[in-house]
């Protein structure tokens, strides 16, 4: 019996520092819909989760309405990889501390899902929650596990 293929999720979730109807966030806000433009035409996207304005802006974490989400699967980590650090959305990433607030925990967390599976928040929510319990495991786990498939994560992270 052949194993369904493996797919790479992640959830990365940010607490702004303002509102996001407010003036000082509205370059990221602007620029949401061209991004997961970008996202869904690139080679190895999956699925990405999204509310009915076309993003999960809506869709809050843990009560918080300034703490925002985004979810998405691709076929495999390299793909990921390369929309991250290889294309327009870097511009807006290396910007980040200008939107949200420093977290003190994990807010970025990798698992593995069957092709034919889509993940919900709770799930995410449990993998965030082991990850930041217990570290890198085969359950939950940060770039640092997919090494040395993928490297460019390296870079910005040391800014």
């Amino acid at each position: 019996m052949a194993h369904s293929p493996m797919y790479l999720a992640q959830l990365n979730i940010a607490e702004a520092l303002f509102d996001l109807d407010d003036p000082r966030i509205a370059d990221f806000v602007n620029n949401l819909d061209r991004i997961n433009a970008v996202a869904e035409r690139m080679p190895g996207y999956v699925w990405r989760l999204k509310d009915e304005s076309g993003n999960a802006t809506a869709l809050n974490w843990d009560d918080n309405p300034r703490m925002i989400v985004n979810m998405s699967v691709w076929k495999r980590a390299k793909d990921l990889e390369t929309f991250v650090f290889n294309t327009v959305h870097r511009e807006i990433y290396k910007r980040r501390a200008e939107w949200f607030s420093a977290m003190k925990s994990h807010h970025f967390v990798l698992w593995w899902v069957a092709a034919d599976h889509i993940p919900d928040l709770a799930e995410a929510c449990e993998k965030l929650a082991h990850f930041n319990a217990h570290g890198t495991t085969p359950t939950a786990f940060g770039w640092d596990k997919l090494l040395p498939e993928v490297s460019l994560w390296r870079e910005p992270r040391c800014v």
